[in-house]
């Protein structure tokens, strides 16, 4: 008896349970449908979010049509590795690096390179002088000026060799020079330049000095030549979206900026390998001197092959962390922020690691000091980690993180993530529709579309967006862009978007963190007086 009532109730407990289950049906048809309607009401009001917060503006045009119209000739000042790059987004390159890079496209697909360059437009202009003082770099320079590799654009000469860059000023059929030179010669250069007549395209940072800056922005003005610096990241995509939203008010008020450059690397430490076929006989020391005080010139040797090739060490050549890598950051932040010379600078730093003679530090930390913003801007540096920080703009509703790890690691993107303590996101926030643990705005371009950089070098001025940006998905050498923004200018009579007005605007602010480093105190800008203080 037991065993059949324990059976029997076995067999009812089921029974009731599956009549309690059938009786629930309709009750949970209605909370699943339910559930189902708030998903779907929470997934739209979360995609309709940007379209809440963001008024998305189309994206820059690849070509204008201005480089179709008056044919112009140009003259390259400094033919190392920054000015072969300016001049191959002017359309033209050695055979040796046509080769290479086709070479490289043929074995990695990822490596688009000479895709690139091979569609880029045709910018209407042909190299026809050359100057440098290592006697390689101008054969590479000539080479590249009658390589005629790209189907567009054909070079209409062989470019001329000159000696010194005073004797191509004086050609008189070149209408526009390129000054890539190590950054103690941007000054004589450029004004000299400007007063014989020519355009001027100068590599960053402006000059080595504070009061070079002041004398080749009164000389610009003067002239009214078109003047364009060599800040690339102008024509990265993402700053113009970047500016766009901070003008939009997503981040709220901002009141702390953060800059960061991280490289570990002898050649991102500008520990550059001597060219074999650097002696005195190829390189002309004497002229590579001339802007030096008498006393800290030197005689060539040893020492001097390490000076030619790796300026960047030493301030008598260069400006260091600041003029070199600073100056893109800052310049980048203006662009999207219009922040102008700082009111205060300090800085701090020192020799850490590479022990090899230099006089520039390789870690070193600068703070700007906005207070007519209520801001602060940070930059920090070091060139013994490789960890890719990013750069930061942090306001009281929102941060916006740009290059290293930002936008999921994608190239010179960024991501945008609302404050736990916003204001303007609080509703949003409680009800559940901006989660702060993830980015409300997501920039990523080319994210499937990535390079194959191996160096670490490499990784960094792609993060930085100083490799390539992209218009409408089509990659883009902002290089290229920046030059072709130049020379459009030339023709229209208008302004580059690196003009000698925002040129200024990065000079002093980089010059007032140098001085600062060498002289151990704060400096103060005077706008009246135009001097630092």
């Amino acid at each position: 008896m037991g065993k059949n009532t324990n059976k029997e109730n076995g067999t009812n407990m089921d029974r009731r349970e599956i009549l309690k289950g059938l009786a629930t049906v309709p009750v949970l048809g209605l909370f699943l449908a339910n559930l189902w309607r708030k998903m779907r009401r929470d997934t739209l009001k979360k995609s309709n979010l940007l379209a809440d917060l963001v008024q998305e503006k189309s994206a820059p045009t690849v070509i204008s049509g201005l480089s179709d119209s008056r044919h112009l000739n140009l003259g390259i000042i400094g033919y190392g590795g920054r000015g072969s790059h300016l001049i191959r987004g002017a359309g033209f390159a050695t055979k040796g690096w046509t080769d290479t890079v086709s070479e490289n496209a043929r074995k990695n697909k990822l490596d688009k390179q000479f895709k690139t360059y091979m569609t880029q437009e045709d910018l209407n202009c042909t190299l026809v002088g050359v100057c440098d003082l290592f006697d390689v770099r101008a054969e590479q320079a000539i080479d590249a000026s009658k390589n005629e590799v790209r189907s567009g654009g054909k070079p209409k000469a062989t470019a001329k060799r000159y000696r010194h860059y005073t004797e191509l000023l004086a050609n008189d059929d070149i209408d526009a020079v390129i000054v890539a030179t190590p950054d103690h010669w941007h000054s004589r250069i450029t004004i000299d330049a400007a007063k014989a007549g020519k355009h001027v395209y100068c590599e960053k940072g402006l000059t080595r000095t504070f009061d070079e800056a002041i004398k080749v922005y009164d000389t610009v003005k003067k002239t009214g030549i078109t003047f364009q610096l060599g800040h690339q990241n102008r024509q990265v995509e993402a700053n113009e979206k970047a500016k766009q939203i901070i003008k939009q008010g997503l981040l709220g008020k901002i009141n702390l900026v953060e800059l960061a450059t991280n490289r570990n690397s002898p050649w991102g430490a500008w520990v550059w390998g001597i060219h074999p076929e650097g002696n005195e006989k190829t390189i002309d020391w004497k002229t590579f001197q001339e802007p030096v005080e008498p006393k800290k010139r030197i005689d060539f040797g040893e020492e001097a092959l390490k000076r030619f090739f790796r300026w960047r060490c030493w301030f008598d050549y260069g400006t260091g962390l600041s003029g070199d890598l600073l100056s893109h950051d800052f310049d980048a932040l203006n662009q999207i922020m219009d922040i102008g010379i700082p009111k205060y600078a300090s800085s701090s730093g020192g020799i850490y690691y590479y022990k090899d003679g230099r006089d520039v530090p390789d870690v070193w930390n600068a703070t700007f000091e906005y207070p007519d913003k209520d801001m602060t801007v940070l930059y920090s540096a070091t060139l013994s980690s490789n960890d890719p920080r990013g750069n930061r703009i942090m306001g009281h509703d929102a941060t916006m993180q740009m290059g290293g790890q930002s936008g999921g690691g994608s190239v010179h993107g960024f991501i945008v993530t609302a404050d736990s303590e916003s204001t303007q996101y609080r509703k949003r926030i409680e009800d559940g529709i901006i989660n702060t643990k993830y980015p409300i705005y997501t920039y990523s371009p080319g994210s499937k579309q990535i390079d194959g950089v191996t160096s670490a070098t490499s990784k960094y001025f792609a993060n930085k967006g100083l490799l390539y940006t992209y218009r409408k998905g089509k990659r883009v050498d902002p290089t290229h862009l920046h030059v072709k923004d130049w020379l459009d200018s030339i023709r229209s009579g208008g302004q580059p978007k690196c003009n000698i007005e925002v040129a200024l605007h990065e000079a002093v602010a980089c010059h007032m963190a140098t001085e600062s480093y060498l002289k151990g105190r704060r400096m103060e800008w005077d706008p009246v007086k135009r001097r630092i203080i």
